[in-house]
């Protein structure tokens, strides 16, 4: 944890914090910290700085927060994501808070199996919980939107023309295809498919919404590294 995160209403009238809990364990346990001591604070949705410590024992600390400074900015793209299977997507949505993220759809493809939108990882508050991961690694406090795609055609059709407004619309695919650009500039809109890539059809109808096909080379990444690397390597 790089940052303790906290709801604005967990202040109490005189604006002080009391931590208890697995944070109050990190405090104390992890960071080593103590009465008289400061952490590093930031506010869910709102500013970052730190906090004076003014008591800490087994059971709370009482943190006097002094906020300054704005959260990193985002990276200028939309994430469209074939739904991985529970365990990777608990990776993935943290990697995708950590990496600045703002947007990310989860969609449905013929490859993605039904049973993983049974997952209790898709559960509001499981989801917020692994973004909350991913911002407390990075320093972050604006969580991203995430948007559940249960139906692939009307998404592609009738919400992705809307979302590639004044954006690059690039899929991420095995074959061939023109190498994934560096360091682009301006809005863009990245989507990566399954494990095994989108069926032909699929990349048919992403290509008439206006996404380009480019590809990563001859090796075969796993969805959560393809994240990773396509993310490093656009912006």
């Amino acid at each position: 944890m790089n940052l303790l995160l906290f709801e604005a209403g967990e202040r109490d009238g005189a604006g002080l914090l009391r931590i208890r809990g697995p944070r109050l364990a990190h405090i104390r346990e992890v960071h080593g910290k103590q009465a008289g001591d400061r952490i590093r604070v930031g506010e869910i949705g709102g500013l970052i700085g730190e906090a004076d410590i003014l008591a800490c024992d087994e059971r709370e600390a009482v943190l006097a927060p002094q906020l300054q400074f704005p959260p990193p900015e985002k990276l200028p793209v939309i994430l469209v994501l074939a739904l991985p299977r529970p365990k990777m997507l608990r990776r993935v949505l943290r990697s995708a808070a950590e990496m600045g993220v703002a947007e990310l759809h989860l969609v449905n493809t013929w490859r993605v199996e039904k049973s993983y939108w049974q997952t209790p990882v898709l559960a509001p508050a499981t989801l917020r919980e692994y973004l909350l991961q991913g911002l407390e690694q990075s320093r972050d406090t604006m969580l991203p939107s995430v948007h559940l795609q249960r139906r692939f055609k009307p998404f592609v059709e009738d919400q992705l023309p809307a979302l590639l407004q004044g954006r690059r619309g690039i899929v991420a695919h095995p074959g061939n295809h023109p190498p994934c650009p560096r360091g682009i500039e301006g809005e863009a809109l990245l989507a990566i498919g399954p494990e095994g890539g989108f069926i032909p059809y699929e990349i048919d109808l992403l290509g008439k919404a206006g996404c380009e096909a480019v590809s990563l080379g001859p090796r075969i990444l796993r969805v959560e590294n393809a994240v990773t690397a396509l993310l490093a390597r656009l912006f």
